[in-house]
């Protein structure tokens, strides 16, 4: 059982219409929806999961996740010089942007760039492993935060009622069982 205020949350992820740019351009929004599909396939989905419409979403909005690694610039420039990166990576390693290659080279080019090898300006401005680190975080939690991923893999931790009124050590709510010894 949840609370209406979790039910309308999950409810408005179940329903949220397919979202257009607003931060990205239209060409960053691509190349970073082919680098999620990499990253998380959901080729077993009729309809994918948008998981990347919450982070133009976010940094449209100027939000932060509350913390940031001191070697990183701010996320919208880490955004801007990281898929930046991505591209000149695939165009110095296969000479095409990202989202042109066959996914065996998508592949190849995600690798460099996870592995902290990959070529190009921008990484010379942005730690390259930080911001791989940071950006597949995100892309996971926006997928794990929708219901139909938390149902892919039965999670259940919705269950925010009735609360924890009792917060002293080694006290049981009514519902909970007694140990068993």
């Amino acid at each position: 059982m949840v609370t209406p205020a979790t039910r309308a949350a999950l409810q408005a992820r179940l329903d949220a219409p397919a979202r257009e740019p607003q931060f990205f351009e239209p060409e960053t929004y691509a190349l970073l929806q082919a680098v999620a599909a990499r990253l998380i396939p959901q080729s077993d989905r009729a309809q994918p999961i948008d998981i990347v419409g919450g982070i133009d979403e976010r940094l449209t909005e100027g939000k932060a996740d509350g913390w940031r690694y001191d070697a990183m610039p701010p996320d919208r420039e880490a955004y801007r010089l990281g898929l930046g990166g991505i591209n000149q990576a695939a165009e110095a390693l296969f000479q095409q942007p990202f989202v042109g290659l066959p996914e065996a080279q998508q592949d190849a080019v995600l690798e460099a760039v996870a592995a902290g090898t990959a070529p190009g300006a921008n990484w010379q401005q942005l730690p390259i492993a930080r911001f791989f680190e940071e950006m597949l975080a995100e892309l996971t939690e926006n997928y794990y935060a929708h219901p139909l991923a938390q149902e892919e893999i039965g999670y259940v931790g919705m269950a925010d009622v009735p609360g924890w009124p009792h917060i002293q050590p080694g006290q049981l709510e009514a519902r909970e069982p007694e140990e068993v010894k």
